[in-house]
This record gives C-alpha cells, structure tokens and sequence, in this order.
C-alpha cells in the first residue's frame, strides 16, 4: 500500500528586504529541503526547539503558506498543482489543530455552529444531518450534548482543544496535523487530550503528524520522530531506536534533557548545549549544528553532511557516520516505479 503523505524536499524562504530604500534582498530560510513519508494509521513525531520551522513545515505542508521548491503528494496526488476546486476537496482529507484553543475559537460562535462550520464550507449534509454528525463528534471526543449551545469562553483549556479536535474530525479526514496541541494545557488535562487522540485514531483510522517540542509527550504518541534543527531534519528512526540510540549529537542532548522520575538516576549524562541557535536569516555554512555541536570536527564547518541510512528506517546526516550509505528520499507518487 502507498504511503498516505509524500513529503519530497520541501523548503520555505520568507523573503527580508534590507539596505537603503530596502534595495537588498535576503531570506529566512524557515524550511530546508523536509523529506519524510508517513502511512496509514501512522504518527510522525516531528521535534525540536522553537524556532526550528515545525510550524511552517506544517503550513506549508497545508498549503497554506505557499513552498519555495518542493513537493508534497497526498493518497497520490501533489496538492501544490491541484486547482483550487481539487485542492478544496483534497482538503477535507486533511486538517490541522492549532497549539492555542481559544485563539482559534470564533468567540461569537455557539460550539454547535463552530464545529459545523467545516460541513456548511464543503455543502455537505442538511440542517438535521449535520446536526447529527456534531452531536455524534462532540461525543465522541467526551463533551455533552448541552455543550452545543455554550459559547468558547464558558470552556476550560482541555475542553476547547476537544472542541478544536471534534472540528477537525467532523469532515472524516484521513490526516490531522497537530500543531503543539497541548503544550497550553496542564500536565493532567495534557494526558487525557494524548489518550483521547491515540483512542481516536484506531477508532477512526487516522493518521497524525504531531508536532512538539516535548519529547515525552512524542515519545507516547509516535510510530516514527524526526528531529529537526534549524530547518532541516537532522535525524529519523522508529520511535523506540531514536530514545535508545541516538545518532545525531542535537538529538543525543534533546534525549538527555527528558527528565526521569526515577531519583536513582542522578548520574546520567547530561549534554548541555552552548550557545544560541543561530538566525536562520544567515545560516552557518556546512552542518548547520556545528556551531553548538560538541563533537564538532573540521568538515562540520565546511561541508553540508549527507543524510545516511544507518539500520532500516534510520536516517543521520551527520560527519561522524560518513561511512553509512547514502539516503535519498524515495520519487514521491511512484514515479521510481519502472
């Protein structure tokens, strides 16, 4: 079976004019060349620190900021060439949960009217089936039948990023994107929206890319990591292998910062990053980690390293495993099929 979503080289420059009369051109290079696949009944933990181009990978993944270079292929089609009606359609496969509940929530909206919302914009249904269908989702994701008819501001945390996921499954989509959905949540409320969407998806044969830079809570909902630094991804391996063998020194000291509840493990070696992340307005040139990495060598600063498969599955770029073979994201669609 095809994979669900192709992601093939995609990057993301925010063109910044300066100099006098903002003649000079320069660019953030928010994305860099992102390839990753994800499959059916699949989660891809995408992690690292703020700032490093999670969030824009996952809008430009959307289409909703327009990519610079690259591809991106769902259930076989490249949504960056659909027409806006293909691309409208193609749209209710695949939705997104913001990081803050309240800031996506229209104030002036009954609950009833805003996960309805996704239905009236795609026509489908009439005034009593939809009705149903929100009734059904607001269940399903543990709100009451009486909550239909309460406004955003009469909710908790926990209760408005039900109503962002009730919202975003209203349309049956095959992917969610889930952008740091409970980073703004209590530690207790945090493990009942992981369990409720690790629930949902076998119920209802989902898929998610979910972003965070908390590394327990990726490591309780995915299938596969990758890491990213500095808008590249710098590392990809199968969730249990990356927090039991890291290869990559950034992905090695993001590990070692998870604490541990256990307070006879008082001994384990810590790798404390020094330094600032650079800008990525002016990326240093070779490794982009090489700045702040303590396993620097000569040839970090001088050459951009090649991504390398070490195991099945485990992709590093990085000097220090120079002698692995030499990954290339596969053709996305099956255009590598003779």
């Amino acid at each position: 079976m095809p994979d669900l979503i192709e992601v093939y080289k995609l990057s993301k420059h925010f063109p910044v004019r300066s100099g006098l009369f903002n003649r000079g051109k320069r660019f953030v290079h928010a994305v860099d060349d992102l390839s990753f696949t994800l499959g059916y009944r699949q989660t891809l933990g995408l992690v690292g620190e703020s700032g490093c181009g999670k969030s824009t990978a996952s809008r430009t993944i959307l289409n909703l900021l327009k990519p610079t270079a690259g591809e991106v292929w769902f259930q076989g089609e490249n949504i960056f060439n659909l027409s806006s009606r293909e691309r409208r359609k193609i749209r209710q496969g695949v939705q997104i949960v913001f990081q803050d509940p309240y800031g996506s929530l229209n104030p002036r909206l009954t609950v009833k009217r805003i996960v309805e919302e996704p239905l009236l914009t795609h026509k489908i249904g009439n005034a009593s089936s939809r009705r149903r269908d929100v009734a059904g989702m607001l269940a399903k994701v543990g709100l009451l039948p009486e909550h239909m008819n309460r406004f955003p501001h009469e909710f908790s945390g926990g209760q408005r990023q039900r109503i962002m996921l009730a919202r975003a499954l209203v349309l049956k989509p095959k992917l969610i994107i889930a952008d740091e959905p409970v980073s703004a949540l209590d530690v207790s409320v945090q493990a009942q929206i992981l369990n409720l969407m690790v629930r949902l998806q076998k119920e209802l044969d989902l898929s998610f890319i979910f972003i965070s830079h908390d590394l327990g809570v990726i490591r309780h909902v995915s299938h596969k990591v990758a890491v990213m630094y500095l808008g590249e991804i710098v590392e990809t391996a199968p969730v249990d292998e990356i927090y039991e063998s890291p290869l990559h020194p950034y992905t090695s000291s993001l590990i070692s910062s998870v604490p541990v509840p256990d307070p006879r493990m008082k001994n384990r070696n810590r790798v404390v990053l020094q330094g600032d992340v650079p800008s990525p307005r002016n990326p240093p040139p070779g490794c982009r980690f090489h700045t702040r990495c303590p396993r620097c060598m000569k040839i970090c600063s001088q050459k951009k390293p090649s991504a390398r498969e070490i195991s099945p599955g485990h992709v590093v770029a990085c000097h220090l495993y120079g002698d692995g073979k030499i990954w290339e994201p596969p053709l996305p669609g099956g255009q590598n099929v003779q």
